[in-house]
């Protein structure tokens, strides 16, 4: 099992910066939802409350409130408009959260794009990953592979989280996204209903509430899920720049070292994609001044082949990130339903993973599509127990994928962390050139999806 898990680590892509907004982004952006004159705080997760309240007047009805204008929050409003179903998506910040670097979607993450009508949008900006060399600290290649000679109808590229992002809301039906829209409170209502609260004060009552607020979701810590947990290592990503066209061949470069290991894939003809990825006892302090993340990256890997140093000096302080990988298993006897009542949880609220397999993104990409096609035929209905079966439905099929995707992503990080001399000299010059197969590694990205 070891050996199959080794080689499957896309420590891949997260997030990009706001360059420029479609038209409709734009439009978005003018019509977002602005605070009342009181001024905003931040309020702390612990300050959710559960109750049973009356059914109040001064609030907003809506069927569905969709929490999170990320992937799987905009993913979700789109595949429930595709079939028929309106929504309207809560996101706390002015507008879409669109900094950082990028993310990989395999096959699995294109056949849900395609079923939501936006893959050949989005594919021509992008490059295809032919394959990946995988080196060792000071440069000597140990395995290289071609994606095609495993798997004709793989299909690997690495994707601007700001694209993505803007090109799932410019889909959606003007105003759906209200901005500034932070949680404050949820409350069970009389009646199975259930009341979100504001920051600023605005109330709306909800028949459904849809969690898509990420790894420190709110929601799911309401419903009673832990929080996520550090899995003992830290990355560094970047997203380096090249306005005259970057000169590296379409495949992903691993560099791996002791208890560090390091990459980057070019994304599109002048962006390429890094991270460092290194061992820490502890998350450490939060650190966001881009100088000092450049610095602390560079000095990890300062004997390392030249290229990823030069993307790395070639890197905006914009799109540069420090953070902590954290995941979350989902025991089946110990951790809460994926649902309660008319509340469920999507992507990273509901099963935070590292990104070890490069599935975060095509996994809450799936959610979306598997429970918008389960909740849809159960809201037109009308019936209560429909939606309620939808949201069961939804959470057995999708922990039997999910659940072993976190554990073997979380089992690659830590092999592939290694700080044992004598471990790495075996992976080196035995598992890695001798051993490894790649067509079972890209096994988890076998997922059927028809068009909705």
């Amino acid at each position: 099992m070891m050996v199959n898990l080794l080689l499957n680590s896309s420590l891949f892509p997260s997030i990009s910066p706001l360059t420029n907004y479609s038209s409709h982004a734009q439009h978005l952006l003018r019509t977002h939802t602005k605070a009342k004159t009181q001024t905003r705080t931040r309020t702390k997760p612990n300050c959710l409350t559960v109750m049973m309240v009356a059914a109040k007047t001064d609030v907003q009805k809506e069927d569905i409130v969709i929490v999170g204008a990320g992937i799987a929050g905009l993913a979700t409003a789109l595949s429930l408009h595709r079939l028929g179903v309106g929504s309207v998506v809560l996101e706390q910040a002015e507008s879409l959260r669109t900094g950082g670097t990028s993310l990989t979607l395999f096959k699995n993450g294109w056949r849900v794009l395609d079923a939501m009508g936006v893959g050949n949008e989005l594919r021509p900006q992008f490059l295809e990953i032919q394959g990946m060399v995988i080196k060792t600290e000071d440069g000597r290649e140990l395995r290289s592979f071609k994606f095609k000679d495993e798997d004709e109808s793989q299909e690997v590229r690495a994707v601007e989280r700001r694209i993505l992002l803007e090109t799932l809301a410019k889909q959606l039906p003007q105003n759906s996204i209200k901005f500034s829209s932070k949680l404050s409170k949820i409350e069970r209502m009389e009646g199975g209903e259930t009341l979100l609260e504001l920051v600023d004060g605005t109330k709306l009552s909800a028949k459904i509430v849809i969690g898509c607020d990420g790894i420190r979701s709110p929601i799911a810590k309401w419903m009673g899920f832990s929080e996520p947990k550090y899995v003992g290592h830290c990355a560094f990503r970047g997203l380096g720049s090249y306005p005259n066209g970057q000169p590296y061949e379409p495949k992903v470069n691993y560099l791996y070292g002791r208890g560090i290991r390091a990459g980057y894939v070019p994304v599109s003809p002048t962006k390429v994609y890094w991270f460092v990825c290194f061992n820490s006892s502890s998350p450490g302090p939060k650190i966001t001044d881009p100088t000092i993340l450049k610095q602390e990256a560079r000095e990890l890997i300062k004997n390392w082949p030249t290229e990823l140093l030069d993307i790395i000096d070639l890197t905006p302080d914009t799109t540069i990130i420090k953070t902590p990988l954290v995941d979350r298993w989902l025991w089946p006897t110990t951790t809460p339903a994926a649902s309660s009542g008319g509340v469920v949880v999507v992507g990273d609220a509901w099963h935070p993973m590292t990104p070890n397999l490069g599935q975060g993104a095509c996994c809450a990409l799936e959610d979306a599509v598997v429970l918008a096609k389960k909740l849809a035929p159960a809201v037109q209905s009308g019936e209560t127990t429909s939606v309620e079966h939808a949201f069961k439905s939804y959470g057995d099929t999708r922990w039997e994928r999910v659940f072993p995707l976190t554990a073997r992503a979380n089992l690659v990080g830590n092999l592939l962390q290694w700080e044992n001399p004598l471990v790495c000299d075996v992976r080196n010059n035995v598992l890695i050139p001798k051993v490894v197969r790649l067509g079972p590694l890209l096994e988890h990205t076998n997922f059927d999806c028809e068009a909705l």
